[in-house]
């Protein structure tokens, strides 16, 4: 469906190639939006959170308009790794519950539910796509680490989480390396196919009652006497309320959508990529368990098995010339070395996309004005996390109070110098090699 005219005649802006539009069916292209619709909510971006936000609102019977510039997918949503990760970045759940009391207490609650409740909801609909829950593990890359490692465990069990700490002989064999020291298992956790999922949760909100329309960015949104009047290229949108769901690709069609969202984040590009197909006595060796892994690396370490064989793996650039070879070498050689029966692999399908970073590694959450919603930033946590999201705003759009939903709200707070942050962002990755190689204690 990549590079395919809508129905109402608007071109699809082609996917990337990687695996996940290589082997996911597709599916129709829905009309683009021609004239005026009216609806109770409109949400902007056919991801993750705005498709689950639009599906439980209308299986409430709430009149639900999606709107998306490209196709369902077609960003962060449908390019990630695929891992299913109920845990933050940086964000620890007792610094969440210090930093913002009770609120904060059920974000984490949140988080540490979220890989439970994804895969609850992919069962729940019959959405095939390639899910499997058999936990997600974070190895720590150093001593001092295991301590973290550790802490984490404590933090997440009083939560509920079901993980426990692996010493360096469990990890070995779960992992099938010893360049590792221990680390934290999440029984919840896995991985999926991220854009099949995405095209199940367009089905089921669709079966449901929401109307889709792909090839439609949306170029303003307005508050006016008639209510919020979400305008197209063709057509506007007249709700009473919005929910802004496009994350870091809120200003890649229309820059000043809203730009002091898309300026409270720094978008760092995701370069994901996935092997040929190994043979069977390289795949019971290397993660037999077939969970879903990525380290404590601040430059991380990061790979899972697809369903055809495929180690779906990634790294980082600081310089995006020429990526996609100097990748394949990297980390290529990475591979060779933590798994010497593998050798140096091929790699079929190298692409990228981006991420919405924040220092504190903490999302953000905006009531922006009275009926307009939004959230930005999953600092690669976006699987599990933004489906959960889904659910909150379609609770908040219902009618939670505020203070009582499962997320911080905050105002909208654009980075200084954004435009320098952007450009400065891939040096860090710099510094974080440099503390990489000197967290050994």
């Amino acid at each position: 469906m990549s590079g395919d005219a809508a129905a109402g005649g608007a071109t699809i802006p082609d996917f990337p190639p990687s695996l996940w539009a290589a082997v996911t069916p597709p599916r129709a292209v829905t009309t683009s939006l021609a004239g005026e619709v009216r609806a109770d909510v409109a949400v902007i971006g056919a991801g993750f959170t705005g498709l689950t936000t639009a599906l439980r609102l209308a299986e409430r019977g709430r009149s639900v308009v999606i709107v998306e510039a490209a196709a369902v997918g077609w960003g962060a949503s449908g390019r990630n790794n695929g891992q299913v990760i109920p845990t933050m970045t940086g964000a620890e759940p007792d610094a969440m519950a210090r930093r913002f009391g009770a609120v904060g207490e059920r974000f984490a609650q949140l988080v540490a539910d979220s890989a439970q409740g994804l895969f609850d909801l992919i069962r729940e609909k019959g959405i095939a796509c390639e899910a499997v829950q058999n936990g997600w593990f974070q190895p720590a890359h150093s001593p001092g680490r295991v301590k973290l490692s550790a802490m984490r465990v404590e933090a997440w069990a009083r939560r509920g989480a079901p993980v426990r700490l692996l010493d360096k002989a469990e990890t070995a064999t779960l992992i099938g390396s010893t360049d590792w020291y221990g680390g934290m298992l999440n029984a919840s956790g896995g991985h999926v196919n991220p854009l099949a999922l995405a095209r199940g949760l367009a089905d089921a909100a669709v079966a449901a009652g929401a109307r889709l329309y792909e090839a439609t960015p949306a170029t303003g949104i307005e508050r006016t006497s008639a209510g919020w009047v979400v305008t197209t290229p063709q057509g506007r949108v007249i709700v009473d309320q919005v929910m802004l769901a496009s994350n870091g690709y809120t200003d890649a069609f229309v820059p000043d959508l809203q730009p002091r969202i898309a300026h409270s984040l720094v978008p760092v590009t995701s370069w994901q990529m996935a092997t040929a197909p190994q043979p069977e006595a390289i795949r019971a060796t290397v993660l037999p368990g077939r969970q879903a892994l990525s380290d404590t690396h601040g430059d991380l370490r990061f790979f899972r098995w697809d369903a055809r064989g495929r180690l779906v793996t990634g790294g980082a650039l600081m310089v995006p010339f020429d990526g996609a070879a100097r990748l394949q070498k990297l980390v290529g050689e990475r591979l060779a070395k933590i798994f010497p029966q593998m050798g140096v692999p091929t790699f079929d399908y190298v692409w990228n996309g981006r991420i919405g970073m924040t220092a504190d590694r903490m999302p953000r959450f905006h009531a922006v004005a009275p009926g307009l919603w939004a959230w930005c930033a999953c600092n690669g946590r976006g699987v599990a996390l933004s489906v959960a999201l889904g659910q909150v705003f379609a609770d908040a759009i219902a009618g939670t109070a505020p203070a009582d939903l499962a997320v911080p709200l905050t105002a909208v707070r654009p980075l200084p110098f954004h435009g320098i942050g952007t450009r400065v962002a891939p040096l860090m990755l710099g510094w974080y090699r440099f503390k990489d190689s000197r967290e050994l204690a």
